[in-house]
This record gives C-alpha cells, sequence and structure tokens, in this order.
C-alpha cells in the first residue's frame, strides 16, 4: 500500500472543496436556469461556472504532481492520468466520428470529463494489477 504524503492529503482537501464548489454552481445553475432567473449575458457566466471547479481540480492534480516528493507515487499518479486522458481521448475520438456519420446523437461535451474520470479508475486498476500499487 502506498503511504499517503502530506502532498496527497493537501491534493485531498483541494478536491474535497473544489467539489463542494462545483456542486453548488451546478444546483444554482441549474435552478436559475430552469426558473429562467439568469438574465442576459450573465447567462454565459452562470452556465460556465460549474466548468471553474473542475478545471481547478485538474488544476489541483498538476500540483500534487509538483508538490509530491515520492518518486514512485507521482509516477503511479502520472501512470493513472496518462490512461484516463487516452481513455477519453480515445472514447471522444470514436464517438466523433460514430456522430460525423449520423450513426450516433449528439453527446454534450462535458461527458469527456466523466470518461477521464472512469479512466482515471482504470489507469488505478492498470497500476494495481501490473504493479501491485492502486496508486492515487
Amino acid at each position: 500500500m502506498v503511504a499517503r504524503t502530506s502532498a496527497w492529503k493537501r491534493y485531498n482537501i483541494r478536491v474535497i472543496w473544489l467539489s463542494l464548489a462545483y456542486a453548488v454552481f451546478l444546483i444554482a445553475a441549474v435552478y436559475g436556469f430552469k426558473h429562467q432567473l439568469v438574465p442576459g449575458a450573465l447567462k454565459y457566466l452562470v452556465a460556465v461556472l460549474p466548468a471553474l471547479p473542475i478545471i481547478g481540480i485538474f488544476a489541483a492534480m498538476g500540483r500534487y504532481l509538483v508538490e509530491e516528493q515520492d518518486e514512485y507515487v507521482r509516477m503511479l499518479m502520472v501512470r493513472q492520468m496518462l490512461w484516463a486522458s487516452g481513455f477519453a481521448l480515445s472514447c471522444a475520438t470514436i464517438w466523433g466520428f460514430l456522430e460525423s456519420f449520423d450513426l450516433v446523437g449528439r453527446v454534450d461535451g462535458y461527458y469527456v470529463v466523466i470518461a477521464w474520470y472512469f479512466g482515471l479508475g482504470i489507469g488505478g486498476l492498470f497500476n494495481k494489477y501490473t504493479l501491485g500499487e492502486a496508486g492515487c
């Protein structure tokens, strides 16, 4: 089992706060749009607000990689992130071609992020079964 470092603890705190911000922004945006409370150009800002904490989580991951002093633990996270990126980009590419040939319907772009997080799980399993460590 990989020891949880102080960098990992700081990363988790950041992700928890950013996840809470995401939930608040998403609920507020959905409520505001559903009840037509968001006027004019402000709609763009409100629509983008839920994306900002997700972007913050990506930044927190990058910061974690910089702060993590244990090279092995850092390598595990990098491997997970590479798996996540490859998986999400592959899904988006396949879906894009299927969509362009009218074989499937349109999907909202933020599903790429969901695929990416799913890919983190795949990367964790890959780490576990090839190195015996699940990683981060």
